[in-house]
């Protein structure tokens, strides 16, 4: 049998090791997807996405390419069938996606905001000239969330909602999901719902604020009138059977990026991310729990 002193003696020198490691899973991943789910608008997701796809290209020494998704759930469809090496999940399509694949779905790394801050929240958004100041005034409203599977955008402001009294199947004269967070916020403001469930970081940073600067709403259209404990921030996530040194070279590529190409940061992350901390299974263990009493209710309705 063929040891891995032999192996190392073989070579003639374990310096040469890591050189060859490095190179080797260049044979097996000629180019590196990375999955975005359409729930984005395509147009900001290109603009934000393809100057990195292009530092990626260059740090990872293969093609690095958008892989686009109908909804958040095809992301861990894409991870399942190989499609994929690397993604953002929300935290809820990342409880689901280690619900279907274990320990093969690996997170990695999420974002620390320049407060130090890891993590976001979801808030329900009125206009800002309506009257509704409060979940009990938007009963029999029309109210919009933006995916199933989405942590912000319905997880968790069902969760919590039902957890003040307020059960969103009855309190709302009529709910849908819009198909992702800039069709809420959008519709919201050209007056299609009367409150909608999306996200923000904090008052500088979220959907409402990145749909302004971008000129695609006008500065101060939409208003918070609720907000949820904060959610753990997103995992920038992998398939366990990568190469090491794949990922290895992801992640350090990544955490280079803002000192690097400071310009293709700002664009990626808004410039509202001071930088990147490990993401462990454990930090979501919370937002698995929500998922799962959510489960528990769609269970309950159908029995």
């Amino acid at each position: 049998m063929l040891t891995r002193r032999a192996l190392l003696a073989g070579l003639g020198a374990s310096a040469t090791l890591p050189a060859l490691a490095q190179e080797d899973w260049r044979g097996s991943v000629p180019e590196v997807r990375i999955g975005v789910s359409s729930a984005e608008n395509e147009a900001g997701a290109i603009a934000r996405y393809q100057p990195l796809m292009d530092y990626l290209s260059g740090k990872l020494g293969v093609p690095a390419k958008l892989y686009r998704v109908s909804d958040y759930a095809g992301l861990v469809e894409a991870v399942r069938a190989d499609q994929i090496e690397f993604a953002r999940f929300g935290p809820a399509v990342y409880a689901l996606g280690r619900r279907v694949l274990g320990d093969r779905l690996q997170p990695l790394f999420r974002d620390v905001d320049q407060h130090g801050q890891e993590g976001y929240f979801s808030v329900i958004l009125v206009r800002s000239e309506s009257p509704y100041r409060s979940l009990a005034d938007l009963k029999g409203k029309t109210f919009a969330f933006a995916d199933p599977n989405s942590t912000s955008g319905f997880a968790f402001p069902s969760y919590f909602m039902r957890k003040e009294g307020v059960d969103p199947q009855s309190h709302f004269g009529a709910t849908v999901f819009s198909g992702g967070h800039d069709n809420s916020v959008l519709a919201l403001v050209r007056g299609q719902f009367d409150g909608v469930a999306t996200y923000q970081v904090n008052a500088e940073a979220g959907v409402a604020q990145r749909l302004a600067s971008r000129k695609m709403i006008p500065q101060g259209s939409t208003r918070v009138i609720w907000t949820s404990p904060l959610i753990p921030a997103s995992p920038f996530c992998t398939r366990a059977n990568l190469p090491e040194a794949l990922k290895t070279r992801f992640v350090a590529a990544m955490n280079a990026m803002k000192d690097e190409a400071p310009d293709i940061w700002k664009t990626f992350t808004d410039g509202h991310i001071s930088r990147y901390a490990p993401a462990r299974h454990d930090d979501y263990l919370d937002v698995i729990a929500v998922i799962e009493d959510l489960d528990a209710q769609r269970k309950k309705r159908r029995d």
